[in-house]
């Protein structure tokens, strides 16, 4: 029985916006964290809390065959939302129509803008005034999905991706538990 307080979070590096969802998790529980890269930093920061973890290297394993080892994990442990977070993988449409309406994904753009990658460069080559994040819900359409929410973050005067992109990254962190809070309560 998939239970939509249970969240598994999918990552494939350093999990700053999985650490942010555990920490500030409200109305939900993380089951587990799984991953397509075995050495993933977020992996040992979640065990080092008691959080369950899986991981199998994406790397030679096809697409959907991936997904469909990474959904079974899912199901074995009741989850009933997944929470993407910098997982640098796109899920395969047999994975997307399996959990349909049940994956969110953060983002650094205020959609619809800015789809993909280079999002911090864009907003600052287009001399956009605000740039910001958006939790939105995983469709077959890259960024696509239902906006749950989003958070703005002013461009300054000179600044560069980089330093656009911690501070949209900090609003991340606050927007992201916030909305997966609700979206698992719905």
């Amino acid at each position: 029985m998939r239970d939509p307080k249970r969240v598994g979070i999918l990552i494939s590096g350093r999990g700053s916006n999985m650490r942010a969802l555990v920490e500030k998790a409200s109305g939900y529980e993380i089951a587990l964290v799984a991953s397509n890269k075995s050495d993933a930093a977020g992996l040992k920061w979640a065990r080092a809390r008691g959080v369950e973890t899986w991981s199998l290297e994406s790397k030679g394993v096809g697409k959907e065959d991936y997904d469909r080892l990474l959904s079974k994990a899912l199901e074995e442990r009741s989850i009933g939302t997944v929470a993407l977070a910098g997982f640098m993988r796109i899920l395969s449409p047999w994975f997307v129509e399996e959990w349909r309406g049940r994956i969110v994904n953060i983002h650094p753009s205020l959609l619809p803008k800015y789809r993909g990658l280079d999002t911090h460069a864009r907003a600052i080559e287009a001399r956009d005034a605000l740039s910001g994040c958006s939790v939105h819900i995983v469709t077959e359409e890259l960024d696509a999905g239902e906006v749950l929410g989003q958070a703005e973050v002013a461009i300054e005067p000179g600044d560069t991706p980089q330093s656009l992109e911690e501070r949209v990254l900090a609003a991340e962190h606050e927007l992201y538990p916030r909305v997966l809070s609700k979206f698992a309560n719905r």
